[in-house]
C-alpha cells in the first residue's frame, strides 16, 4: 500500500472556506516538496475570496489585488474549487471525514456581536456587517435596505470596519462611482441625506482600534470634516503612562491636531467621540429617533491595559440610523465543535478540540481559530502555523478515521448525486470575466452579480454558448 503523502497516494485535504486564511493554508500545503498534497476547497457561495470580495470597501481596490496571489494558488493542478456548496446541506461534516485525511475550517466569523441595550431591535438599528455586505453586493444582503433619508447616523465602534462604514456614508458618492460598489447601493448613497455621522469609541484615542491610514482617510474626505472634541482628545494620566505603541502615538497626535480645527466648513461632518458607550436606543413609532450615550472614565483592567467604566453622565444624540460595529463572531456548523461563549471553533494551536479532546485530522485557521483580529496579511502566518501542526500530525500518522478516498471523482459524484450545482474555479473565471465586462460598459471596475441564481444562470449560459 502506498503511504499517505506519496505521489501515488497524496495527502487529501478539504478546506472549508475560500477567504484569505483558506487560500494561505492551501498555499502552505501545496508548496511542500517532500509531501504530495491534493487540496479541495469549498465555499457556500459560487464566488471565492471571502471578505476580500464581500468585505473590503469599494474605494480600497489596492487591497483587493491580493486575489492575484490566490489565483496563482488556484492554478495548481492539485487544487480544486467547489463553490455553491454549503457544509451542512448537500455536504455534511461526516462526508468529509470519510473522504479526506485532513479538514481545515476557514469559515471566518459571519455574524456580528450585539450591543445588548434597550431598543437595539428598533427599525433603523442595524449591524455594520449588513451594511458592508449590502454595498459590496454580497448575496446574503442583496435585499436589505437602509433608510438614508435620515440626516444623522451613529456608528458604534472605531475599528477599521466602522471606519469603512463611516467613510462610505460621509464621502461624496461620485468618489465611488467607478469602483465595484453594487449599483443599487451607489444609487441609494447618491440620494442619501445623511450629513452627520457620529463615530463612537468606548475608550480613548490611545486605545483606538483603527489604523493611522484609516483615520487619515476620514480626515482627508473632500465632502466631510473630521470633528473632534478637544477635551475628549486629551489623554488621561493612565493612558499617558501606558502609551508606547508607535501607531497609537500617531493616532493620538492626529486626532489632537484635528481637535484644534473646530467644526470646519464642509457640508458633512464626522463627529468622532471618545470614552462614550451607547446605553439606550430611543424610539418613536417603532423606529430609531435618538441614541443615549454614557460618558466613560478609563480604569486599569488588571492585565496591564485599561477598560471603560461608565460615570452615569449621559447625553442624547439625535440620530435616525445606527450601525453597530463592535466585533464579529462565528456561526455554528452542523457536526463541527463550536464555542458559544468565544464565538469560534475551539482549538489548541489550530487543532480542533471536541468534547473528549483533540479531533485527529481536523484543524482551523483565521478568525474561526483566533477570533476577529488582524488584517488580511495576518492570516498568512496564522495559516502557516496551523499547516505546520497538520504536517507534524501527518508525519505521526494522525489522520481522520475514514483514511480518505483517493478517487478524485468521488466527491464530484457525491455532490451531483445529491443534486448540488457546484461551481468550479473555471466557472468562477467565467463569472469574473462577465463582471468585468459588465463594469466596463458602465465605466466601472466591475459590476458584480449579486444573486446566486443569477451567477449560476450566467455560468450555465456562457458555458453553453462557449461549447
Amino acid at each position: 500500500m502506498n503511504p499517505i503523502g506519496s505521489p501515488q497516494r497524496p495527502l487529501l485535504v478539504a478546506i472549508i472556506g475560500s477567504g484569505p486564511s483558506g487560500f494561505y493554508a492551501a498555499e502552505a500545503l501545496l508548496k511542500q516538496k517532500a509531501l504530495a498534497v491534493r487540496v479541495d476547497m469549498f465555499d457556500r457561495l459560487p464566488t471565492p475570496y471571502g471578505l476580500v470580495r464581500g468585505g473590503v470597501a469599494p474605494d480600497h481596490q489596492k487591497i483587493k489585488n491580493v486575489i492575484l496571489v490566490y489565483e496563482r494558488i488556484a492554478s495548481s493542478p492539485e487544487f480544486r474549487f467547489f463553490g455553491n456548496v454549503k457544509l451542512g446541506r448537500a455536504l455534511q461534516a461526516e462526508d468529509l471525514r470519510r473522504r479526506y485525511d485532513q479538514i481545515v475550517y476557514a469559515v471566518g466569523n459571519e455574524s456580528d456581536r450585539r450591543l445588548g441595550i434597550p431598543g437595539e431591535d428598533l427599525q433603523g438599528s442595524r449591524s455594520a456587517t449588513a451594511f458592508v455586505g449590502w454595498y459590496n453586493g454580497h448575496p446574503d444582503y442583496r435585499e436589505e435596505s437602509f433608510d438614508l433619508s435620515q440626516e444623522a447616523a451613529a456608528v458604534v465602534g472605531i475599528g477599521n470596519v466602522a471606519m469603512d462604514v463611516t467613510r462610505v456614508l460621509a464621502q461624496d458618492p461620485e468618489k465611488l462611482k467607478g469602483t465595484d460598489i453594487a449599483d443599487y447601493a451607489w444609487e441609494a448613497l447618491r440620494r442619501s441625506r445623511v450629513r452627520t455621522v457620529y463615530l463612537l469609541g468606548r475608550r480613548g484615542p490611545a486605545q483606538a482600534a483603527y489604523s493611522p491610514a484609516e483615520i487619515h482617510e476620514i480626515g482627508a474626505l473632500e465632502a466631510a470634516d473630521l470633528v473632534v472634541d478637544p477635551t475628549e482628545a486629551e489623554l488621561d494620566e493612565l493612558s499617558k503612562s501606558l502609551l508606547s505603541d508607535p501607531e497609537g502615538k500617531k493616532n493620538v497626535e492626529y486626532v489632537q491636531a484635528k481637535a484644534k480645527l473646530g467644526d470646519g466648513t464642509k457640508p458633512r461632518k464626522v463627529r468622532l467621540r471618545f470614552c462614550v458607550s451607547p446605553v439606550e436606543v430611543i424610539g418613536e413609532g417603532g423606529r430609531v429617533k435618538a441614541l443615549r450615550i454614557e460618558k466613560n472614565v478609563l480604569v486599569p483592567d488588571g492585565r496591564g491595559g485599561v477598560k471603560a467604566r461608565g460615570t452615569g453622565q449621559t447625553e442624547v444624540l439625535p440620530v435616525g440610523l445606527i450601525f453597530r460595529s463592535v466585533g464579529y463572531r462565528g456561526t455554528p456548523i452542523p457536526g463541527v465543535p463550536f464555542d458559544e461563549k468565544g464565538g469560534r471553533i475551539p482549538n489548541r494551536d489550530g487543532r480542533v478540540l471536541g468534547p473528549e479532546g483533540l479531533l485527529a485530522g481536523e484543524y482551523v485557521v483565521g478568525w474561526a481559530k483566533r477570533g476577529p483580529t488582524g488584517l488580511i496579511g495576518t492570516n498568512r502566518p496564522d495559516s502557516v502555523a496551523t499547516v505546520k501542526a497538520m504536517l507534524e500530525d501527518a508525519t505521526a500518522g494522525r489522520f481522520l478515521s475514514g483514511s480518505g478516498d483517493p478517487d478524485p471523482e468521488a466527491l464530484p459524484a457525491l455532490l451531483k448525486g445529491r443534486g448540488a450545482r457546484f461551481v468550479t474555479f473555471a466557472d468562477w473565471k467565467l463569472l469574473d470575466r462577465l463582471e468585468v465586462e459588465r463594469g466596463a460598459r458602465g465605466g466601472k471596475i466591475r459590476e458584480k452579480f449579486t444573486r446566486v441564481a443569477e451567477m449560476l444562470a450566467a455560468v450555465s449560459e456562457d458555458a453553453s454558448v462557449s461549447g
